[in-house]
């Protein structure tokens, strides 16, 4: 599956943000779908994933401000950010498996997209 993010930009500290990946080639409903981050230098960060069954988990830094969703008839995925804080500063990648697990670990997804540069100003 090729994915392709979006949405990303320049947004000041309390404003909101929408990330958008869309999925092509295989069956998109038979994969779930994750939001990673990474800043330079630093290991790729967990955000949030959604199960093909559309249960989702978040890391703690973002409970409550991220709403990860997916369209399975648009093949897309989308990250809502709320509540924006500089330290959301990264790039942001697609991510996706072929499992019916909640997985959080990088070396656990095939599939990534290019990323897209999300920055928060203060």
């Amino acid at each position: 599956v090729q994915l392709v993010e979006s949405g990303g930009g320049l947004v000041q500290a309390g404003g909101s943000l929408r990330l958008s990946c869309a999925a092509s080639g295989r069956p998109f409903s038979s994969f779930a779908m994750a939001w990673f981050r990474q800043a330079p230098g630093q290991e790729r960060e967990f955000v949030a994933t959604i199960s093909s069954f559309s249960e989702t988990d978040y890391a703690d830094s973002v409970k409550g401000r991220f709403t990860i969703s997916r369209d399975n008839a648009k093949k897309a995925v989308y990250l809502q950010m709320n509540s924006l804080k500089p330290e959301d500063t990264d790039v942001y990648y697609c991510a996706a498996h072929q499992s019916v697990y909640l997985l959080r670990r990088p070396s656990q997804y095939g599939y990534w997209g290019q990323g897209t540069q999300v920055t928060v100003s203060s």
